[in-house]
């Protein structure tokens, strides 16, 4: 059996916005939201890093510019012109043009972490689960009316780690770790 390679791989320099420095309402918004705006076939399944920096200065760390400017990894960056002082390094309080690399996941599905809910119609069954650390499990039985007597609906939601393993099962028992 071969798995995938699921390690994130890192994108080359990514800059779609430029801030209007004659607009206080302005700045740089290099978001994944932006980002797929201007690139349809840019797929990021998973973001796990986020390097950032500004063009002009791409050896000098973010913090080190003296700009107040949001580089994460669940929205990408964003600078406000009417949150820059002047001062720092340049004379003018504005955003200066920066740019990003993502760490993406492959958009593969054995990469994709699976969601954290699952519903599923049966007759008596069970869903196991393994995980290599401590899970949350919650699960309610609910007989709806269109259904027939005897089948129930069953939810099972669980918080997993990315690494997981889940199969179906008759019904058994299964000791807490």
């Amino acid at each position: 059996c071969h798995f995938p390679d699921c390690d994130c791989v890192w994108t080359d320099w990514i800059d779609v916005s430029y801030p209007d420095s004659s607009d206080r309402d302005s700045g740089d918004y290099e978001t994944f939201d932006n980002i797929a705006k201007s690139n349809s076939s840019w797929v990021c399944a998973k973001a796990e890093n986020i390097s950032c920096r500004a063009e002009k200065f791409p050896n000098t760390s973010i913090a080190d510019l003296g700009q107040k400017v949001q580089c994460d990894v669940n929205v990408g960056l964003i600078c406000n012109n009417k949150d820059q002082q002047i001062g720092g390094i340049i004379p003018m309080p504005v955003c200066l043009n920066y740019q990003i690399s993502v760490c993406c996941i492959p958009n593969i599905p054995e990469c994709i972490p699976t969601p954290t809910a699952s519903i599923t119609t049966s007759t008596p069954s069970s869903t196991t689960s393994s995980v290599s650390s401590p899970t949350i499990s919650t699960t309610a039985p609910t007989a709806t009316p269109e259904e027939t007597p005897g089948s129930a609906t069953t939810t099972t939601t669980t918080t997993m780690p990315p690494s997981t393993t889940t199969s179906s099962s008759t019904p058994k028992t299964t000791t807490p770790v």
